[in-house]
């Protein structure tokens, strides 16, 4: 007999399954620690698909990647907030993620966590939530003249019927993305919250439980449930940080004719004018001058700056004198 192979969707609905149980059955240490590490493998994964894709619609899953990928870090949150209250441990990635982020200081712990929390709120979730819902606005706006600017070619004859559905679709599909992402981003700002929320949950639960059912002294209870408060909050936020990174990165981009990602882009485009480099230059070498700064650092960046432009007139040179032999080339 043949076996039936794996199921895409299958393992979608099992990992929706996972986060459900997750949230009313205790889940042992062991386990806890795996699914940390396949929710902190899974963000980074999704930002590196966001980082190299062509164009928004060749991640039109990004919605529903947000969604399930919430639910399921918010189910871990309630696993291992009845690990911490319950048994007073969380598995070592937790601790050792809060014994390296506090080192020995609870202020700064705190402070880590409410500057992470911060960046991914006020300005990651906020913008990229301001950006999808101004492009779903605008994209759905020039639905019908795009629409029409189709018909107007197909009846023209400059395309033909199948380009002409496939140009409806992909107009079809890029509003209905946007509109997606509008609400979408509605559920990375309350994962930020939930955040917040389970902090101050975990901590005063932790140290009432540990105070009058362990017999445990104050600065006791205060260390230990603070570090895996805190390492719990981090190993949280920083999957949900890079999940607001991600789509970010899909909404604000800006498709054009040339399939490229967001790095070659990125980079063909800064260093498009060398005289803009020879200036950056110019500006560090002086600023290395400035008394107090370090001038070795401020020299190095300038010579890298004025590396790339001199390899960039050079290419752009080559490309100038083969464009003018082919021309003095041609037959007259």
């Amino acid at each position: 007999m043949k076996r039936a192979p794996a199921s895409p969707d299958l393992m979608v609905a099992l990992m929706l399954l996972l986060a459900v149980a997750m949230m009313v059955m205790p889940i042992p240490v062991v386990v806890v620690d795996a699914l940390i590490g396949f929710n902190m493998g899974l963000a980074i994964l999704l930002m590196m698909v966001a980082l190299y894709v062509s164009t928004p619609l060749d991640f039109s899953s990004l919605p529903g990647v947000i969604l399930i990928s919430t639910v399921f870090r918010l189910a871990l949150t309630v696993a291992t907030t009845r690990l911490i209250l319950a048994e007073g441990e969380a598995g070592s990635i937790i601790h050792t993620f809060g014994d390296f982020v506090i080192s020995g200081n609870i202020v700064v712990g705190f402070v880590i966590f409410l500057v992470v929390t911060m960046v991914q709120f006020m300005v990651l979730a906020k913008g990229a939530e301001r950006v999808a819902e101004v492009a779903a606005r605008f994209t759905l706006d020039a639905l019908p003249g795009k629409q029409m600017a189709v018909d107007a070619e197909l009846r023209n004859g400059h395309i033909d019927a199948n380009e002409s559905r496939r140009r409806r679709a992909e107009l079809e599909k890029e509003s209905q993305l946007y509109g997606a992402m509008d609400g979408a981003m509605k559920f990375v700002k309350g994962d930020s919250i939930a955040g917040l929320v389970v902090i101050c949950i975990n901590m005063l639960g932790g140290i009432s439980i540990g105070l009058l059912s362990k017999g445990m002294s104050f600065g006791e209870v205060l260390h230990h449930y603070t570090l895996l408060t805190i390492g719990d909050a981090l190993i949280s936020q920083i999957p949900a940080l890079l999940l607001s990174i991600t789509a970010a990165t899909i909404v604000t981009r800006v498709t054009g004719t040339a399939r490229i990602n967001l790095g070659t882009e990125m980079v063909s485009q800064l260093t498009a004018s060398t005289r803009a480099l020879r200036l950056a230059a110019g500006v560090l070498v002086v600023m290395g001058f400035v008394p107090g700064f370090p001038l070795p650092v401020f020299l190095m960046l300038a010579a890298v700056f004025a590396a790339v432009s001199i390899v960039k007139a050079d290419v752009l040179g080559a490309g100038t004198a083969d464009a003018k032999g082919g021309t003095a080339a041609e037959p007259k």
